[in-house]
């Protein structure tokens, strides 16, 4: 079992960058990942952000796709309980249309933002389906399989594509997984939101337990993780620096993750719910190409798992290629025999 990389960028804009430039950034990277022959690179859907670009993947999956050849572009992910799916279907039907084989969908549970973003998003609606529901049609809008007995029977989220996008799970909690294993998706765990190998673990393993084989499908389980590689220890450490998660803990036991105290602060001060936060360290794989090579393959053989989606948000830019290029370095010509 060889280790396969993919890439997740978030399109960071750092201090004195701007909006053009963290997108410049995200197409080169892109590039880069193709020339290093990653399997896949996605995109994340944030909101009302002034440290994040991307709030509108399917815009920029497009650009990416006319910028790069032959690499899977997708989402990490959708954020489904905002949007239809149908029109969601469109939007990535399209995509499959314009680069045939190329276009991965992944939907996720979390808001992406505010509280303020998601009433933004939600105007006008009323009671929304459960998330499992949107999924449901979703799938079968993107694979043109609505039922003779369903309300809309006969509407197409056209156009529809010779291949359609692969659908996707996207969690960080063992809740997520079983809903990936009861529709017979593919699931991917977000290791650098939940920040607990073990619960990853878990989840994996119920997951392949739980998995729903009645359409044929065979389980596929991908781990996201935060990884920085440099040329020294000494330099990943630093290039990591002292950040931390906050976890809000909401009355209602919604459970959000965010990067800074200031950001979790906003979110609770609009949400008007009463409130816990926990600080905690992020789990980033990080230090030299020989030592994160060891620790990946750990986690490869401690879970099964044979293709993990990267994100690496450190600067200078300079420094986060040059990690991706020391990443792809420290896993050429690892033996299937390594990972097993």
């Amino acid at each position: 079992m060889a280790i396969t990389i993919s890439v997740l960028d978030q399109s960071p804009i750092y201090p004195g960058e701007t909006p053009e430039e963290a997108f410049q950034h995200t197409v080169q990277l892109a590039q880069l990942s193709e020339r290093l022959g990653f399997r896949r690179f996605w995109v994340s859907e944030h909101h009302d952000s002034e440290q994040v670009a991307g709030s509108s993947p399917e815009v920029l999956i497009s650009h990416l796709l006319a910028k790069t050849e032959s690499i899977r572009i997708g989402s990490g992910g959708i954020m489904l309980q905002h949007y239809s799916p149908y029109k969601v279907a469109e939007n990535f039907n399209v995509l499959a249309a314009l680069a045939p084989g190329r276009v991965d969908l992944g939907v996720g549970r979390a808001p992406g933002g505010l509280p303020r973003s998601t009433q933004a998003l939600q105007q006008g609606g009323g009671e929304a389906p459960s998330l499992t529901d949107k999924i449901i049609e979703l799938e079968k809008y993107v694979h043109n399989r609505l039922e003779e007995d369903h309300p809309l029977t006969g509407l197409k989220a056209g156009p529809l594509p010779g291949t359609p996008p692969q659908l996707y799970v996207l969690g960080a909690s063992v809740a997520s997984a079983e809903i990936a294993a009861e529709l017979g998706l593919p699931y991917v765990f977000s290791l650098f939101i939940g920040g607990d190998q073990a619960i990853a673990l878990e989840a994996v393993r119920a997951y392949r337990s739980g998995f729903n084989t009645s359409s044929g499908k065979e389980p596929q389980v991908i781990i996201a993780l935060a990884v920085i590689v440099a040329d020294t220890e000494e330099e990943a450490k630093e290039l990591g620096g002292a950040h931390k998660l906050i976890r809000i803990l909401l009355a209602s036991g919604k459970k959000l993750t965010v990067a800074t105290r200031e950001q979790a602060e906003e979110f609770t001060r609009q949400s008007t719910e009463p409130y816990t936060l926990e600080e905690r360290e992020p789990e980033v794989t990080k230090g030299t190409k020989e030592s994160v090579r060891g620790q990946l393959l750990a986690l490869a053989e401690a879970s099964g798992v044979e293709e993990f989606i990267v994100t690496t948000n450190v600067q200078p830019f300079d420094k986060r290629l040059r990690s991706f290029e020391l990443l792809a370095e420290a896993l050429a010509g690892v033996p299937a025999e390594a990972s097993s």
